[in-house]
């Protein structure tokens, strides 16, 4: 049965400032493109949330997973929702970000 998928506040900061980097350094249309396949991605987590790797070691419950090589997605699954908790691009050190907590 799937189930819905919900963002974080940190994980919808973390797509505006990426829409807002990408729109600086291509065009909004390119950043535009880019953030709307990443927020597709994750809806895809509705009929498939165990796939990623789990990563307790940061966060109890936490799984990781990618978009296009170059982002990181962290989430979190229960019985009726996967939460979305960050997107990070290109390298940023997700797991102590993570770590520190919200």
């Amino acid at each position: 049965m799937p189930v819905s998928v919900v963002f974080a506040p940190e994980a919808e900061v973390q797509l505006l400032s990426l829409y807002r980097f990408i729109a600086t350094q291509a065009t909004p249309a390119v950043a535009q493109r880019y953030v709307s396949g990443i927020i597709g991605y994750c809806e895809s987590l509705r009929t498939f949330p165990h796939r990623g790797m789990r990563r307790d070691d940061i966060r109890p419950g936490l799984r990781i997973t990618n978009y296009r090589k170059r982002v990181v997605v962290a989430f979190a699954v229960d019985e009726s929702r996967v939460e979305i908790v960050g997107v990070f691009y290109g390298g940023r050190d997700f797991e102590r970000s993570l770590a520190d907590g919200p």
